[in-house]
């Protein structure tokens, strides 16, 4: 079989070639009248949307449903989905670049559905829309603009989060044309519109509406170029004007002498415009140079990409693009570039002809840049036979040199599988290959499942060494969507497929198992989830509870325990959720442990704790918390009454809690005593420990008070006169110590009055405490003295026990020329007799 030359197909417009690419024949019913469908395909060889023209009457058709529909088709003509549509007439159908399906309602509502089985999100414009109407939008990337009907333009920048904002208003007057520069584009990265009233255009923005000051209008299309750096205006009269984006510069103009306003006005590519009327499409090129092309069944549609356009009819897909450099380069008749004579040569050796020897000794010098743009005219050709024939060059010449190398070779090998499979018409996927490097592989694998290609993405995905745990469990989603076995068939095959698959998450299975009402069928996938962070959520949702508490007491994660706890707190009567928690101590355990660290500032808290000890008859635990309260009280009374409470809840059992009974009635009887002190003294005591009062009785003077408390509560001797001795030291009442130190006998010794009076900077009187100090080791009183500043009563001491070294080291520490010394020098004459 004869292969046509790649020129063939070739057009020449200006000092450029174009061609037209015949993707797919036979796409839709002979009975299908394009002419009467809007349609919109998406980037990057995307799916095309058709919906009935609501101005146009259609012929009845028996077989064919009456109910307004939106039909989805490959580019090869392959139906992928029928959308039921009930929601008013439609102003806007458009895709996003990731290959979501807009449709906007005259009413202002924003459908998208966004994985081409008809689910979708919906969101409304506003601002307006829903009164005055929508009259047309416009798509881009990620977002949209609509053109209300009183020439309000309101900008979605996000579809996956949607925040409607109005652009500045244009003025009054019929919208002859309009369209947009994408933020990508502009110098203010916000989207802008040109919008063609009267004989001018206009330019809005976020901010303000300029005009560009045209007197060639009104324009019935405005197109701008996929780089954003030219504009085409197409005027009622026929007459084409090419212009750079920001008006200030004109560049070509073409005369189309036609008075048939076309319906499309697109770019193909940056370089020319397409008009398209019902059968005949011109492409304007440079300086107006002008290639047309006609069809002979019925009206095409025309799908603009950023490299090319692709132009739908009944029959055909094809696609129309300029032709690549490198493509240029190897085929144009009359080259004689390395690559051409390269894919000569192997020709030549495929006729065993020894020409194939010469024509590579005539370019060896350019043999490396031969082979590199044979193996990009691989990539950059649509016919099979010429990819090989390229490759097969580009092998030969890389066969000759010594070095080179082939990972661009073997990488294009790979990409032109991947192209070849995708582009093959059961699939109709026809990406160029500057698509594909622009669509990245992973976002082709998303494409490929969002219609249910799983085997192709698989093996894609396997060959390009991308992970496969995505396409898994979209296959296991979809199928716990609409497969017909029963759950636990469902549920069996999935896990058998999906064993031993690493990253697989059940979790996103069993969410579109239980959004599909499989309830049973969700748990039953979540059993399966190792990770409990997943599980439990979703569990919540689902409304089973235990069950998620219980796994997530298993993960052994506090904070997902935590978390299902206040889920379960928030959702249910507190009777129904102690219930929950009582059957499970670990829950339990964490509510109380939570409740103790929070309820000092959270009565919520406090009154959690309280009906958890109740219902469960803990009444020691409550008296706790009422204690707590009253330790918090800064009025007395009404701590004495959180007291009176907590000890009602231990006097149904007062022998087990005499201890604790004594101590909350003792603990009243201070507050109240407090409460007394505070009213008829001019210190606060409320709050304060026994011992804590006491001291600040003592230390303020009022001894009498201070010993009815000691009597009261039986406080300890000893202890008594270490808070007295403690306070009289912090009030530095010195002859109240002395006074003391008169006593004959103290139950605490007289050691803690000689160190607190010192630290406290009297070692006078400290001095005084020495003598009566008794149990002390050998020496001590020497240290002791020493240390009041005493080295003569020291010395004393020293000879006393005949310590000759420690009575040296005081006379050298005083100097034997010093009173001092002389003093403890003649002391010390005891040890030479």
């Amino acid at each position: 079989m004869d292969v046509a030359h790649p020129t063939a197909g070739w057009e020449q417009l200006g000092g450029r070639f174009y061609r037209k690419i015949q993707l797919y024949t036979q796409v839709f019913d002979q009975d299908r009248d394009l002419d009467n469908y809007l349609v919109a395909g998406a980037q990057y060889g995307g799916a095309i949307a058709l919906y009935r023209d609501e101005e146009k009457l259609v012929a009845f058709h028996p077989a064919r449903s009456t109910k307004p529909s939106i039909e989805i088709y490959s580019c090869a003509g392959k139906p992928i989905r029928s959308i039921p549509w009930d929601k008013g007439s439609i102003r806007g159908l458009g895709w996003s670049e990731d290959e979501k399906l807009l449709v906007v309602t005259a009413d202002g509502t924003v459908r998208c559905y966004y994985d081409l089985q008809g689910d979708f999100t919906q969101f409304s414009l506003g601002n307006g829309a829903d009164d005055v109407g929508v009259s047309s939008c416009r798509f881009y990337g990620h977002g949209l603009v609509a053109l209300l009907s009183n020439n309000a333009l309101v900008s979605v920048s996000s579809l996956d989060e949607p925040r409607p904002k109005l652009l500045a208003s244009p003025p009054e007057g019929k919208v002859h044309a309009w369209t947009l520069i994408p933020p990508a584009y502009t110098l203010s990265r916000s989207v802008e519109v040109l919008l063609s009233i009267e004989q001018t255009v206009y330019l809005s923005d976020a901010t303000e509406c300029e005009d560009r000051f045209l007197d060639i209008g009104p324009f019935t299309h405005i197109a701008v170029s996929p780089n954003g750096k030219f504009a085409a205006l197409y005027t009622a009269s026929g007459q084409a004007h090419v212009i750079t984006s920001d008006f200030q510069n004109r560049l070509s103009e073409h005369d189309s002498k036609s008075k048939i306003v076309p319906k499309y006005f697109e770019w193909c590519g940056n370089d020319a415009v397409v008009t398209a009327w019902e059968d005949e499409v011109h492409l304007v090129g440079p300086a107006g140079s002008l290639a047309k092309f006609y069809y002979d069944n019925g009206r095409v549609h025309i799908v603009p990409d950023f490299d090319g356009v692709r132009i739908i009819s009944n029959d055909t897909c094809d696609f129309l693009q300029k032709v690549p450099d490198v493509i240029e380069d190897v085929f144009r008749l009359g080259t004689d570039s390395p690559a051409s004579i390269l894919l000569d040569a192997v020709e030549q050796l495929e006729m065993q002809s020894p020409k194939a020897d010469d024509n590579i000794q005539l370019i060896r010098s350019h043999l490396v840049e031969a082979v590199d743009t044979c193996v990009n005219a691989a990539g950059h050709e649509f016919n099979i036979h010429w990819q090989k024939q390229l490759l097969k060059a580009a092998s030969f010449g890389k066969s000759v040199l010594d070095i080179y190398n082939s990972d661009d070779f073997v990488d294009m090998c790979e990409t032109l599988r991947v192209l070849n499979a995708i582009r093959f018409y059961q699939v109709g996927l026809p990406l160029s290959y500057e698509q594909f490097q622009h669509l990245s592989p992973s976002a082709l694998i998303t494409r490929l499942l969002n219609r249910h290609e799983y085997l192709l993405a698989l093996r894609i995905a396997g060959y390009l060494r991308l992970p496969t745990d995505k396409i898994y469990v979209h296959w296991a989603s979809a199928k716990v969507r609409v497969g017909a076995e029963d759950d636990d068939a469902i549920c069996r095959k999935v896990v058998e497929k999906l064993s031993g698959k690493p990253g697989i998450s059940f979790e996103a299975i069993a969410r579109a198992a239980y959004d599909e009402g499989r309830g049973r069928l969700a748990t039953e996938l979540l059993n399966h989830e190792p990770r409990a962070g997943r599980q439990v959520p979703l569990l919540l949702s689902m409304e089973e509870d235990e069950v998620a508490l219980d796994k997530a007491i298993e993960s052994g994660d506090t904070d997902l325990v935590y978390f299902v706890l206040h889920q379960l707190k928030r959702k249910l009567p507190l009777v129904a959720f102690f219930r929950v928690i009582n059957a499970r101590p670990t829950a339990t355990a964490l509510v109380e442990a939570s409740a103790r660290l929070s309820d000092e500032d959270d009565r919520e808290d406090t009154a959690l704790l309280k009906d958890l000890y109740y219902q469960d008859d803990r009444r020691l635990d409550g008296a706790s918390v009422f204690v707590r309260e009253a330790l918090r009280q800064s009025d007395s009374r009404t701590a004495v009454d959180k007291l009176a409470l907590a000890a009602k809840l231990l006097t149904d059992n007062a022998k087990e809690n005499t201890f604790e009974l004594s101590a909350l009635k003792e603990a009243a009887t201070l507050l109240r005593m407090q409460e007394a002190f505070d009213r008829d003294l001019t210190d606060t005591f409320t709050g304060l420990s026994v011992n804590q009062t006491i001291f600040k009785l003592i230390r303020l003077g009022y001894h009498g008070r201070a010993k009815k408390i000691h009597s009261e509560f039986k406080v300890p001797e000893k202890v008594v006169w270490w808070i007295r001795l403690q306070a009289l030291v912090a009030k530095r009442d010195w002859n109240e110590i002395e006074e003391v130190s008169r006593t004959r006998k103290s139950p605490i010794g007289w050691e803690p009055f000689y160190s607190q009076t010192l630290q406290a900077g009297n070692p006078r009187l400290a001095a005084l405490f020495i003598p009566k100090c008794t149990g002390l080791e050998v020496g001590q009183a020497i240290t002791m003295y020493e240390k009041c500043g005493m080295r003569v009563k020291a010395a004393e001491e020293a000879v006393k026990i005949k310590d000759a070294e420690a009575w040296s080291k005081l006379l050298e520490a005083a100097g034997r020329d010093t009173q001092e010394g002389r003093e403890i020098e003649r002391l010390g004459q005891a040890f030479r007799r």
